[in-house]
């Protein structure tokens, strides 16, 4: 430890007194706390004081620090806004944070299109959309969707509408789509309904209702009987929905209810929305790294981080305790709302109270729930890797796995994938796609070989850099796994050996190969398969990790398709090239947009003259 002090003493005598974040990092590199403070000097010098009385998790992050970081900001605001990226970014080891390293969905309703489709995504960006969410769980999103498209008919084609089409498609028949590109519905109209789902998804039912109410008495008097019948059908729909919407408050105040319940080694978050009084929904979250901290250190990660990815922020956040930075989170999500007012607030007694203690109530059922669910799922992985070294014959267990897949169509668009399973789970972050660039035609061997070549060269590459001074080894390449699983049978397995060889056959690795037809893993030196039974877990883990691989090629063989599709067949046309061809497809969103616009639209991209367009027209 003084060893480690003597090497850190020059860095905090450069400290500024200053606001802003520091960032602790270990021996190799890697960021392990992120921290912000109005004075960094005091804060981060306070560490290194032997009278501090750190709490255990503190002194154990102290001993692993080697180097320290600052960013200097003008304001405490500036300070916190940093430090929630920096955490998000970087995931330190000894800062609370949500579990999970994944962006949530959100519902997103592109309102800067002229008629606004409803999508799902996992970003937000500020071009003009309207967001709402974080879900914790894509399913939710979907079901949410199914309900709203029955109330709210939107479009979900990639059409550019224009009134004039001839036909509908098959969603119009069933009443899933108002069809504005026959002109069933104008713009105006197709807007005010995409605005009425935004304010039913906001929680704002009742104005919803009442609108919707109005046009079917509206279309009734002026005997539009069948579109009266229709705005009846979705009143139907939002209230059945509405029905299920508690009222829990008098006041109209909109706000968010946070509790959470622990244990160990996690925290539960249930965070109720309140919307004109009536509990619109709920969502829980997990967060880790909560050992050894107080309650008012977990919530007010928890706030921080959540408010960071919300959508929506509301007027009145109820907590079930005081934390320290009140002040400046509520400037800061005073900021993130139009009237720039919100309030934390801590309730002592009624009916605000018992609404917390109904949040820590969930939170505590569910947590029990997830932890027996975890305990279900680790149950099943130790015992499908334990078959998995048992029936290989494999010399450790395979902690680490990953497996290749390639995916073409008649030799075009050839994609490579590698999938890791850690623990007997996936860790998406590592995943890893390949376009193939030396084979021609449809050879999966040769691409296999391909694919291993470059994986085992990044590792190479990757340890040579963590050798160099602060350096840092690569997470994806940078770790051999246990297991090598290529898909196919003996052919395959042979090409990998031969590459692996070429390598140096580095570390314990060991290979296999998985057969589709009979699901037979082949081994090296060994004549016949191993066959496991139908039943074991470790058969099902192999099948899930080999389904995952052909998934993740497929996906990055489609993307490849889709590009080359989309240039072969304009950059076929004199005068079309790369430049050409990608502001056409941004203009106009797809080949089928280019094909129906006029010259006239064609024309207003530089660089396209009224020939340039007509041939494009005649070429399409």
């Amino acid at each position: 430890m003084m060893a480690e002090l003597d090497g850190i003493q020059p860095i905090l005598e450069g400290i500024p007194s200053k606001p802003g974040c520091y960032l602790m990092k270990d021996r190799a590199g890697r960021v392990i706390y992120v921290g912000k403070a109005v004075n960094l000097r005091n804060r981060v010098r306070s560490y290194f004081h032997a009278s501090s009385g750190h709490s255990r998790k503190t002194a154990e992050m102290v001993g692993h620090i080697s180097d320290i970081e600052w960013i200097v900001v003008d304001s405490e605001l500036e300070a916190l806004i940093l430090e929630m990226n920096l955490i998000k970014r970087h995931r330190p080891k000894y800062n609370i944070r949500l579990k999970d390293d994944k962006r949530y969905p959100y519902v997103k309703v592109h309102w800067a299109d002229p008629f606004p489709k409803v999508t799902v995504t996992r970003r937000m960006e500020d071009d003009g959309s309207r967001y709402f969410g974080p879900y914790t769980s894509m399913w939710a999103v979907h079901q949410t969707l199914d309900v709203l498209r029955r109330i709210f008919p939107y479009l979900t084609c990639d059409r550019v509408i224009t009134g004039q089409d001839p036909r509908a498609c098959l969603y119009h028949d069933i009443k899933l789509c108002l069809a504005p590109c026959i002109g069933a519905v104008d713009q105006t109209m197709y807007r005010a309904m995409i605005h009425d789902l935004c304010r039913f998804l906001e929680g704002n039912t009742e104005a919803v209702v009442e609108g919707m109410r109005r046009q079917m008495n509206q279309a009734s008097e002026e005997m539009q009987y069948e579109r009266a019948a229709a705005t009846r059908d979705q009143l139907t729909a939002i209230e059945k929905v509405v029905e299920g919407q508690k009222v829990v408050s008098q006041d109209k105040i909109d706000s968010d209810v946070i509790a959470f319940a622990r244990d160990d080694n996690d925290a539960c978050v249930q965070i109720f929305f309140i919307r004109g009084g009536k509990l619109i929904g709920r969502e829980y979250f997990v967060l880790e790294g909560t050992r050894q901290a107080d309650d008012k250190e977990v919530l007010e990660a928890f706030v921080k981080q959540f408010y960071t990815e919300a959508a929506q922020v509301p007027r009145r956040v109820l907590l079930p305790t005081e934390i320290e930075e009140s002040r400046i989170i509520e400037d800061w999500l005073g900021r993130r709302r139009a009237d720039r007012k919100v309030q934390l607030v801590v309730p002592r007694r009624g009916s605000k109270r018992q609404l917390i203690q109904m949040a820590a109530e969930n939170a505590a059922e569910t947590l029990t729930s997830l932890r027996a669910r975890w305990e279900a799922d680790r149950s099943k992985h130790v015992r499908a890797l334990a078959e998995l070294q048992d029936s290989l014959r494999l010399p450790v267990p395979p902690n680490r796995i990953e497996c290749y897949d390639i995916s073409n169509l008649q030799g075009t668009a050839a994609a490579g994938s590698m999938v890791v399973f850690e623990q007997g789970s996936p860790n998406r972050r590592l995943y890893r796609k390949f376009t193939i660039k030396t084979v021609q035609g449809q050879d999966d061997f040769a691409s296999m070989e391909e694919v291993l070549q470059r994986r085992l060269r990044r590792w190479q590459v990757s340890r040579e850099e963590a050798e160099k001074p602060g350096g840092k080894l690569d997470p994806a390449f940078g770790i051999l796994p246990e297991l090598l699983i290529v898909d196919g049978g003996k052919g395959q397995l042979g090409r990998a050996l031969k590459v692996i060889e070429s390598f140096g056959s580095p570390g314990s690795m060991s290979v296999a190969g998985l057969a589709k037809n009979h699901e037979e893993i082949f081994l090296p030196d060994q004549p016949d398969p191993v066959i496991l039974p139908r039943s074991s877990d470790g058969l099902y883990l192999m099948q899930r990790i080999r389904d995952e691989a052909h998934r993740f090629a497929l996906r990055q063989h489609q993307t490849q398709r889709r590009m080359t599709g989309l240039a072969s067949q304009l950059d076929s046309i004199s005068g079309i090239g790369p430049a050409r061809r990608k502001a056409l497809i941004r203009a106009f969103g797809s080949l089928d947009g280019v094909r129906q616009a006029p010259v006239e639209d064609l024309m207003n991209i530089p660089g396209i003259t009224r020939a340039l367009a007509e041939r494009v027209k005649a070429g399409l």
